[in-house]
């Protein structure tokens, strides 16, 4: 049973570390395993505290997947959220890569990747743990970042009081949350529904147009602009023989492909900010019944939208490289 992890601490810095909760549907696409590597190693770096790991995704595959990266990253403790009747795409990937390597075995026939959680049936839902971590958080201190549907999200605005806090859902979203930034929409073609809007087009409606705190989304004509390497998966990772995020890249389509990095440009916003990317000016975005993306500048407005230039889909491009392809901690 193979297991990169001793415990590290986060280098100290004199900022505290962002607060971030990831937002994932984890075996559809794998650039959500590339996304939860940038996040790992963000955390190595002091620059972030990952909260946890919530999943719109439904069944046990992603879950267990989640836990093996946190185990294998050196972050067993991070906890993970799970989903029920959730939007249906269970087979709309040709191979739900988190479930193939959670299947992977060693030569003994044994699991090849530790894990740290008793079961599936231990999770909390998503919502519940939404609700439990934001109400122990500063006001205004949590960065969301959404790569999947926003069926969670939704959900979460929907709760009454609990034991956790007597605000609602939309009002301990207000008070603790500073920003959400998503992996959703196309705002270049009003033609293209994307994946993530359309998977649950009724909750991206509420959360474009209700959810109380900015919005920035990073959309699918920025992620198809960078392209991860299959050259790089190939050949960069000859330090780690078996690594849970390289297996994913290789089961999900037959090797060698580059796969678009939808989810990992919404991480790199998240964390670094503007500076790699041509931002919106403010406005609204309106998503339609078909699943469009209609956005309207507004100087009151609240949402914002990401595009790059080929320089700078290149930057971003060298940058993924180099961070995605360097030792995490748990390694040296």
């Amino acid at each position: 049973m193979l297991l990169c992890a001793c415990g590290q601490k986060a280098p100290t810095q004199k900022d505290a570390p962002m607060t971030i909760i990831m937002e994932t549907d984890l075996g559809n696409d794998v650039d959500d395993a590339l996304a939860l590597d940038l996040l790992y190693k963000y955390q190595d770096a002091g620059k972030i505290r990952l909260l946890a790991v919530n999943l719109n995704k439904n069944g046990e595959a992603p879950a267990e997947y989640a836990d093996i990266m946190n185990t294998w990253y050196g972050y067993p403790d991070i906890p993970i959220g799970i989903i029920k009747d959730g939007a249906d795409c269970e087979t709309d990937a040709a191979v739900n890569y988190a479930k193939a390597v959670v299947d992977l075995k060693d030569a003994e026939g044994k699991p090849l990747f530790a894990r740290s959680h008793p079961g599936y049936a231990d999770y909390p839902e998503a919502v519940t743990l939404y609700r439990k971590l934001l109400a122990a958080e500063p006001d205004g201190s949590v960065v969301i970042a959404s790569v999947g549907f926003s069926t969670n999200l939704i959900r979460l605005l929907e709760t009454p009081a609990d034991s956790y806090s007597p605000m609602t859902g939309k009002e301990l979203v207000a008070k603790k949350v500073k920003l959400l930034v998503t992996m959703a929409g196309c705002f270049n073609n009003p033609d293209t529904h994307e994946y993530n809007v359309v998977k649950d087009i009724p909750a991206a409606k509420v959360i474009f147009e209700q959810w109380p705190t900015p919005v920035v989304t990073s959309p699918f004509e920025v992620g198809i602009q960078v392209k991860y390497p299959a050259s790089s998966i190939e050949n960069d990772f000859g330090w780690a023989p078996q690594h849970p995020m390289v297996e994913a890249y290789k089961a999900y389509l037959p090797m060698p492909y580059d796969r678009p990095t939808w989810d990992p440009t919404a991480v790199l916003y998240a964390v670094e900010g503007g500076d790699w990317f041509t931002v919106s000016a403010p406005g609204r975005i309106e998503v339609t019944d078909a699943g469009s993306t209609l956005f309207t500048e507004d100087p009151a407005g609240t949402r914002r939208y990401l595009t790059v230039t080929q320089e700078q889909a290149d930057a971003i491009l060298k940058h993924f490289v180099e961070v995605i392809t360097s030792k995490p901690a748990c390694c040296k």
